[in-house]
């Protein structure tokens, strides 16, 4: 009877160790996810050193909410975003607020700052400041961010755009 209670014992111990190594796996994985986004966001948004989607994105990646229509999938459909709204906005920051991070997926909550001074997706420069939330979810395979998904205050930017009253 001893014997077979010990046996029970070890067997939870191995069970609740394993559990824990699991757990402990997909915690790492979505650490090195949430650290991807902020690189995402720190090099590329804030630097503007598009060079990095080269490392960050995967070749099939998509973006679901592109600021212009059907861009090309992969990094290189993104740089040229990226540019524009930089051109835009050269004073153009993200700061993270909020970051929701699994094994598969980073939800990150940022507000974007910056000043219109030169023209944007065929605008004309306000010379307006901007501050504006936005949410960003982003899908991540193999270490690299495979879709995006994004909301922006679409109608508080263009009111302190001063293209709405």
């Amino acid at each position: 009877m001893k014997t077979l209670s010990r046996i029970k014992t070890v067997l939870l111990l191995v069970s609740i160790c394993s559990l824990g190594s699991g757990c402990s796996q997909k915690a790492n994985q979505a650490e090195k996810n949430e650290q991807l986004v902020r690189t995402y966001f720190g090099e590329v948004w804030n630097k503007g050193r598009v060079g990095y989607l080269d490392k960050l994105l995967s070749n099939n990646y998509i973006n679901h909410t592109p600021s212009v229509p059907n861009p090309r999938k992969g990094p290189e459909g993104l740089k040229p975003i990226v540019l524009a709204i930089r051109k835009g906005f050269p004073d153009l920051h993200y700061e993270i607020m909020d970051v929701i991070a699994t094994n598969d997926r980073v939800v990150a909550r940022v507000v974007m700052t910056g000043t219109n001074t030169d023209s944007l997706f065929g605008s004309p420069p306000t010379g307006k400041k901007i501050r504006v939330n936005q949410i960003n979810i982003e899908k991540i395979e193999n270490g690299r961010i495979s879709e995006h998904w994004r909301v922006t205050e679409e109608l508080e930017l263009n009111r302190q755009l001063g293209l709405l009253k």
